[in-house]
């Protein structure tokens, strides 16, 4: 399963704009995920097109599977 790791921050607008990052390193570490966010932040490293980003709203690990069909 392919795994993602997915960085959820609110912008100016009060939406949320999702940063996400493949193949994590796990386990995960909260504090560096939340040191890092914050320094996305602080540094204002990114812009949506609703302006910049102010605050985190929280992150998450995601499994993606799949299968093949097999046609005849």
């Amino acid at each position: 399963m392919a795994k993602t790791l997915e960085l959820q921050f609110i912008n100016e607008q009060d939406k949320t704009v999702t940063i996400s990052l493949d193949a994590p390193a796990e386990p995960v570490n909260a504090a560096a995920v939340k040191a890092a966010m914050d320094a996305v932040i602080a540094q204002n490293i990114f812009i949506s097109s609703g302006g910049d980003f102010v605050s985190k709203k929280g992150a998450r690990i995601t499994e993606r599977s799949s299968s093949d069909i097999v046609l005849l």
